[in-house]
């Protein structure tokens, strides 16, 4: 196993509520709920689970685009949490996210060098023959050339579009990156290949990916782990496959269910309900409103975070595919 590049303990992010005549605050949203988690250096670390779970407020969070609430991020043994706002935007150079909707994260009014300009300029002093060749590089290695540089945005396809916002993200050669749904917005056709450019450029400038989905086909052939999220807290992680082959937790199973297939019909564990409120979450396990498996003890204890098997961990009282 490589180096840890990143070690996350204990995250917690809440955004608070206002309310009454002076906006006091009267509660808050608990987005993420003590979260842990590493990442390996050039590993692929794959963050799943419904919208509104809170993964991408944890990869925001850790890039301190959003401040947590409470806990620690290291990066490259150093806390994140403890850098004032320059210390952290000379960190950001090594740390880079893709945004999920390749229309509305390039501004309109630049051409495509101008936006693969901007980050160079932002963070290191080159000269213009050295700026021209970074940009020729960068683009050309995400398939955008070199007459297609002075068109603006609006010009190009979706595809295109996340080209271009994927090759600003690495045109200041960061370490890690987080993909925040970088391909659901795009048609199933242009996913496969955007997938694929993020796996030879992972190869090739050795970069480190968190991605966040709510697809788990998508993310099934790119990670090494997968973390699977359900309102705020992880309730399993273990290395890809294994995910696949032996889900611990009722909710990756049905996750796992969910996923289209050609095979023939088979029994769904079918997840019904809808994701409770991250304002008032329920006691004990906060899936038990939803779990076919649920027992008293669901509804008042919360599961242990526990490593059932090595490297696959699990917080559930009634864990499947073991012999407990």
């Amino acid at each position: 196993m490589s180096e840890i590049l990143l070690d996350v303990k204990h995250l917690k992010t809440y955004f608070p509520i206002k309310g009454g005549v002076i906006r006091k605050t009267v509660g808050y949203v608990r987005a993420v709920e003590d979260v842990s988690l590493t990442i390996h250096e050039k590993e692929t670390f794959s963050l799943v689970g419904e919208s509104g779970c809170g993964k991408s407020t944890t990869g925001r969070t850790i890039l301190r685009l959003i401040e947590p609430t409470e806990g620690e991020i290291h990066f490259e043994g150093e806390n994140l949490c403890s850098l004032d706002a320059e210390a952290m935007r000379q960190k950001r150079r090594d740390m880079q996210l893709v945004f999920q909707d390749p229309y509305s994260s390039l501004n309109p009014r630049m051409t495509v060098r101008k936006l693969l300009e901007e980050p160079l300029i932002t963070h290191f002093k080159l000269s213009q023959d050295a700026l021209n060749e970074r940009v020729l590089w960068i683009s050309g290695a995400v398939g955008i050339s070199p007459e297609q540089l002075d068109r603006y945005p609006h010009q190009f396809s979706g595809g295109q579009r996340q080209r271009i916002g994927i090759a600003r993200s690495l045109a200041v050669h960061p370490k890690f990156v987080v993909c925040d749904e970088a391909v659901s917005a795009l048609d199933v056709s242009i996913q496969s290949q955007i997938i694929n450019l993020l796996q030879d450029l992972k190869e090739q400038q050795h970069l480190t990916y968190l991605f966040i989905t709510h697809d788990l086909s998508v993310v099934k052939y790119i990670s090494d782990r997968i973390g699977v999220m359900y309102l705020g807290n992880l309730v399993e992680l273990a290395d890809s496959q294994e995910i696949f082959d032996h889900p611990m937790h009722p909710y990756t199973e049905a996750l796992l269910e969910s996923i289209p297939t050609t095979e023939e019909k088979r029994d769904l564990a079918v997840l019904e309900g809808d994701i409770p409120s991250p304002v008032n979450p329920p006691k004990g396990c906060k899936f038990h409103t939803r779990c076919k498996y649920c027992t008293e003890i669901c509804t008042h204890v919360v599961p242990d975070w526990e490593e059932v098997t090595p490297n696959h961990f699990v917080a559930c009282h009634h864990k499947l595919h073991t012999n407990e």
